[in-house]
């Protein structure tokens, strides 16, 4: 995602539970409006000596396709970090996965076409740079070491923390890539539908599509080692979730799970400042160390909710 704006006005008012609450409830859309939108990532690698891309790469690919496709650059300090196309971004995972984030789209055959077209590009770019990609569920050839750490602010902070939560996080983060949908929903009903009905396709979706047999250049004994990694990378932030088929489930039974991941980081002044390990409940309370008697707005939540990454999430 492109990095997250500051709100000018802070609240009169502290944050309540029940404005979380509502929050994931403003998503509620009636059924003409509803869109799906598709993430899609996948690895850069020097055709020549099959190395990952550095960032040097990766940033003579983003203002390749800035300049030839009118895309917009996103920056961070004075690194391009990504590009921004109408509803459409283009963004950077830890070790330089490429992502599409797509628009909001009304069919699967938009979809498709907005892929393709994204391919198109990319592809186009890269080949007169000597880059190639390749879409696969993990790096199948190169060490952690080699994979390049790109720029973000964000990513220094998961990459600290990620080794005290699990053994697999910088894999998470340096070696994987995904293929995620997005979906709306029309009411509270709506929604637990669609969330019950995802939790128990996801299985069968890992299975289907499993794509990651390789590791370090050999078979690595699994089908999916993606979906390993994420059994042993966060578990206060992944993995299934069976509140979702309780009969109390709804928005606030997910506001209070989300109240008690620990938290990433908060944004201010255009810096991200490290605040793991505390949990949202805290910062409600005004009580984060980091950032001494200051309360979260509802940009600060929206922040969290992106750093929770359960099989599906709202």
């Amino acid at each position: 995602a492109s990095p997250p704006t500051e709100e000018a006005a802070k609240l009169t008012e502290p944050l309540t539970k029940e404005d979380l609450v509502a929050y994931l409830a403003s998503g509620c859309k009636p059924k003409e409006n509803w869109r799906i939108g598709t993430e899609h990532e996948k690895f850069g690698f020097d055709v020549e000596t099959l190395r990952p891309i550095t960032y040097d790469q990766i940033s003579a690919i983003l203002n390749g396709l800035s300049e030839r496709f009118e895309w917009d650059k996103i920056m961070e300090e004075n690194h391009v970090i990504g590009l921004k196309q109408g509803k459409q971004n283009i963004s950077l995972e830890p070790g330089g996965q490429f992502e599409l984030s797509g628009a909001p789209l009304e069919t699967l055959h938009q979809t498709c076409a907005e892929v393709n077209s994204h391919l198109y590009q990319v592809k186009a770019v890269g080949e007169e740079l000597g880059v190639g990609f390749l879409g696969m569920g993990f790096q199948p050839k190169w060490a952690l070491t080699d994979i390049p750490i790109m720029p973000k602010g964000r990513y220094e902070i998961m990459r600290n923390y990620m080794p005290k939560v699990g053994t697999l996080g910088l894999d998470m983060m340096f070696r994987t890539c995904t293929v995620q949908v997005n979906l709306d929903f029309s009411s509270e009903q709506d929604m637990i539908r669609k969330f019950r009905a995802s939790l128990a396709l996801q299985p069968i979706a890992t299975a289907i599509f499993a794509n990651s047999p390789f590791k370090e250049g050999k078979p690595n004994g699994f089908l999916s080692l993606r979906s390993h990694i994420w059994t042993d990378t966060d578990n206060n932030r992944s993995g299934m979730l069976p509140f979702v088929f309780d009969d109390t489930f709804g928005f606030e039974q997910y506001v209070d799970y989300a109240l008690d991941v620990p938290m990433y980081f908060v944004y201010r002044n255009k810096t991200y400042i490290d605040c793991t390990g505390m949990s949202f409940r805290d910062f409600m309370a005004g009580k984060l160390p980091q950032v001494p008697g200051e309360l979260p707005t509802l940009n600060d939540w929206e922040n969290h909710l992106t750093t929770i990454f359960p099989e599906v999430y709202l």
